[in-house]
């Protein structure tokens, strides 16, 4: 509860609003975007404080050194090397499958820079793993951060990319110019 408090408090303290409500539910995929800065980090944490979820993230292992990791660890951070041969999709789709609760943030940008695409991991994660999609977003303009609708991945990944396109479509990041556009390479796959 007083963590809550402390979310919003904070948030704002600098002029910014929560809006939306987490689903009723044990197992989904939170995705946030756009992500242009890191700023959005301490933005989205006190988003999860408000909001009352246990958020759990994935974080290069990089971060995760023996001076840095207890930090990330503490707010929810797993650990994950997302070269190929460790098969990342497969790691988080047999954690959901063992952990009788988890709700994870990932921010399909995959980095703070400009992008022609999102990566398609959390959408793969999500048809595997056979959970939700949660559309959260951090709007500087209107300084809002939320939780939007939820979707279930269908066979029709363009039709669902379309959904996911319409509303992220006027949320503005910090660093508007990094905003990365909302397409999956599996799409031109598809398509």
């Amino acid at each position: 509860m007083i963590m809550r408090w402390f979310g919003r408090t904070i948030l704002r303290l600098f002029g910014w609003r929560v809006t939306g409500r987490p689903p009723a539910l044990d197992k989904y995929i939170v995705i946030v975007a756009p992500h242009t800065s890191n700023w959005d980090f301490l933005i989205g944490l006190m988003a999860k404080f408000a909001f009352g979820v246990r958020l759990r993230f994935l974080g290069k292992h990089s971060l995760f050194a023996w001076y840095s990791g207890w930090f990330f660890r503490m707010f929810g951070g797993i650990p994950v090397r997302r070269d190929k041969a460790h098969n990342v999709v497969k790691q988080v789709t047999e954690f959901f499958e063992k952990e009788p609760t988890l709700i994870l943030a990932l921010a399909p940008e995959g980095t703070r820079s400009y992008t022609d695409h999102w990566r398609s991991g959390f959408y793969r994660i999500a048809k595997a793993a056979k959970v939700p999609i949660v559309l959260a977003f951090l709007d500087a303009q209107r300084k809002e951060v939320g939780l939007g609708p939820m979707l279930l991945p269908s066979e029709d990944i363009q039709g669902d990319m379309e959904l996911i396109r319409r509303f992220y479509a006027d949320k503005v990041g910090i660093r508007p110019e990094l905003k990365s556009r909302v397409r999956l390479l599996a799409e031109d796959e598809t398509g």
